[in-house]
Parts: structure tokens; C-alpha cells; sequence
């Protein structure tokens, strides 16, 4: 069982932050070369409808085998890196769900409205706000594998 909750929880991340470094790193800089702004802001839209789905399966997946996997090394007198792992992922969550009800609803709205000024700010915020959990991400898998190294 510990194996099949290991696979789980890597597999989230796997998606969700993998997916967050191409979106970020990739994506982003070859749309804003190529594409006027109402054509990014509608492939923005349709990434997101796409990606999103994803992230939340792998937002539960990640809590619920994290949890499991916790429990397993005593709930909260786990090693700390499992502790802080747990903080930032809770952080990068509930970041996430900001996005998803806050400015991606503003941008499905503007795209469809075809309120371009007011996509390009929502889509300003989704981007600041993926920057931070791109990063809370990779430095979450630093601290769990160097707390494991010194553990």
C-alpha cells in the first residue's frame, strides 16, 4: 500500500508542477511571441480549461496520499521535511484554487466578452501567481530530498 500511495503522490506532482514548468517556460514565452493578444488570451483560456481538470485530480491525489503516507510516520511527529512538505503543499492548494476561482473565472469571462484589457490583467494574475507555485513546488521536492538525504 505505502508503494501505490508513493506512486500517487508523484504522479500529482509530476503533472501539476511538470505541467506548471512548460506552461511557464515553454508556453508562455512562445505565445506572447507569436500571438496578438486576443488570440493568446483565448489559447490561455482553452490551456487552462484543459490543465485545470488535471491539477485538481492531482491536488487530490497529492493530499489524500500524503495524508495516508503521514499517518504512517506518526501523524504530526513525522520527520520535518514531511511536515513542511505538507505546509507547502497546502500553500500551493489553496494558491491554486485562488486561481482557478479568481482570475481564470475573470479570464473565461473576458475571452468570452471579448474584453481583452481586462483578460490581459487576469491573465497577468494567473501568471504571478503560477510563478509562485512553480516555485513553492520545486522547492518543496528540494526539501524532501534533502530532509531525506540527512534524515
Amino acid at each position: 500500500m505505502q508503494n501505490l500511495m508513493t506512486l500517487l503522490h508523484v504522479l500529482g506532482v509530476v503533472v501539476w508542477v511538470g505541467g506548471m514548468f512548460f506552461a511557464y517556460m515553454a508556453l508562455r514565452p512562445v505565445a506572447a511571441a507569436v500571438l496578438e493578444p486576443p488570440q493568446r488570451l483565448r489559447l490561455w483560456a482553452g490551456v487552462f480549461g484543459k490543465f485545470f481538470p488535471w491539477v485538481w485530480l492531482s491536488v487530490l491525489l497529492i493530499l489524500l496520499s500524503g495524508l495516508h503516507m503521514l499517518m504512517i510516520f506518526g501523524g504530526f511527529r513525522a520527520p520535518h521535511y514531511a511536515l513542511t512538505m505538507l505546509l507547502l503543499g497546502v500553500i500551493m492548494m489553496l494558491i491554486f484554487a485562488h486561481v482557478f476561482f479568481a482570475p481564470y473565472k475573470k479570464l473565461k469571462r473576458a475571452v468570452a466578452g471579448q474584453d481583452w484589457p481586462a483578460g490581459g490583467v487576469a491573465l497577468g494574475q494567473i501568471r504571478i501567481l503560477i510563478g509562485i507555485n512553480l516555485l513553492i513546488g520545486l522547492l518543496t521536492i528540494a526539501v524532501v530530498f534533502i530532509g531525506r538525504a540527512l534524515a
